[in-house]
């Protein structure tokens, strides 16, 4: 093996950064939300870049695995796998609710060390393409587009944060139909994006109908999405697909298990598409076999980087699912990582989620640029993104002095701000 390939050392930087007030059925976003900057640095002098949650849990297991990666090969990234099991322990369930960071149902080892896993993977990606000269893309198999689809994002959100906390922005508050359909025209504006996905579960199903009843009337026939992260009955489900079922491109996790989810499916008009009941290989057969879902919508940081996400790619393939991609509160080195792996995948169905246009700080020297809802697929080294490591040290000093209070995302924590009787809703909330 080449001594330039070798992993020298690993750097962990946690960092805390602003998030707007959105709201979603557990609560609304903190001022702060936690994320983890990942370094690869090679006996070459090369430094490869990931990200991944930076809640106290998956820095943890961080730590415990990139003590164990010096002088392992960059290009060993299977090896990540078994050596992430043995550095962080057995897989055991750590947690019988949603997980409120990712909203991907219950929570485990397993997910919590694949989310690990895909940082590092993708810093080993970033390192051995910038030693080469080639594009992250042409590592795993070379790009069928030159370009991505992303959609735009809406929430109800907040004017300000509760208690007044956080950063200030100008996007006011959304709580209604119309306050929903003023931030769709402005994203559209701003960014070019011609489809819409709505986060829901926020308020009774007929408000959240009427939203992308709006939605429909201002942008006529250009694709929309509800997404109320399994808040609904199977009831409630089915009443809101039928009410929408001649609008929405796709309905997104309206009931909570897979079980649900195959009994919407037998009646519903419309499409399921889920980011909760499959985030794992081993959810995959009970999902597909019952028909739960149409739509699986991947994050390469629930599967463990970009080649498990191309493998799940391959699986709803070969079984005839539809295929998008989730979003969550991420910065640049991830959304990079997201286009350089969507661009290698032919069944890209449907235009993916981001979250990027709502984050105001980032840790590259150059903010992401959507035209006409689109990234471009760069063709530099890597990622093609490099850190801007001012703006990580301040982000970073933010985290360092955190009394611990934002270091672990919790949607309901935020909300108890406003109304301390606030509790996570038991799932069904309607």
């Amino acid at each position: 093996m080449d001594a330039a390939l070798i992993i020298d050392e690993v750097r962990l930087t946690p960092v805390l950064i602003s998030d707007p007030p959105l709201l979603n059925t557990q609560g609304v976003h903190q001022p702060y939300t936690p994320r983890l900057i990942v370094e690869v640095l090679t006996r070459g002098g090369v430094t490869g870049l990931g990200e991944t949650y930076g809640d106290s849990k998956y820095i943890e297991i961080a730590r415990q695995l990139a003590e164990a990666l010096p002088g392992r090969p960059v290009t060993d990234l299977n090896g990540l796998f078994p050596l992430a099991a043995e550095v962080c322990g057995a897989s055991r369930a750590t947690d019988d609710r949603v997980d409120a960071g990712g909203l991907r149902g219950v929570q485990t080892a397993d997910k919590l060390r694949l989310s690990v896993v895909s940082g590092f993977e993708v810093a080993c990606l970033d390192a051995l393409g910038r030693t080469l000269g080639l594009p992250v893309h042409a590592m795993l198999g070379g790009k069928v587009r030159d370009s991505v689809e992303y959609s735009a994002y809406l929430f109800y959100r907040c004017a300000g944060h509760p208690g007044a906390a956080g950063e200030k922005d100008d996007w006011g508050a959304a709580l209604d139909p119309a306050g929903v359909v003023a931030q769709a025209r402005r994203l559209a504006r701003d960014h070019g994006f011609t489809s819409f996905k709505l986060k829901g579960g926020v308020f009774p199903p007929d408000e959240e109908i009427a939203a992308i009843r709006a939605l429909a009337e201002v942008f006529p026939g250009q694709p929309l999405r509800l997404d109320p992260n399994g808040a609904w009955s199977v009831e409630t489900s089915l009443y809101v697909a039928d009410q929408l079922a001649e609008l929405l491109e796709y309905l997104e996790d309206p009931a909570g298990s897979t079980a649900q989810m195959a009994e919407v499916a037998a009646a519903a008009r419309v499409p399921l598409a889920t980011n909760m009941c499959v985030t794992t290989i081993e959810e995959v057969p009970e999902a597909f076999a019952s028909g739960a879902v149409q739509v699986v919508l991947c994050d390469h940081h629930y599967w463990g980087g970009l080649g498990r996400t191309r493998e799940l790619a391959a699986l709803c393939r070969t079984y005839g699912v539809g295929l998008s991609m989730h979003s969550n509160t991420h910065l640049g080195i991830s959304l990079a990582a997201m286009t350089q792996v969507a661009a290698t995948v032919p069944n890209l169905d449907f235009a993916c989620d981001s979250h990027y246009p709502w984050q105001a700080e980032d840790v590259i020297t150059g903010r992401h640029v959507f035209r006409g809802g689109r990234l471009d697929v760069t063709d530099a080294p890597g990622l093609g993104v490099e850190l801007d490591r001012e703006r990580l040290a301040v982000l970073h000093r933010r985290w360092l002095d955190d009394d611990g209070a934002m270091r672990d995302r919790d949607d309901a924590a935020a909300m108890r701000v406003a109304d301390p009787r606030w509790t996570a809703p038991a799932v069904p909330r309607w």
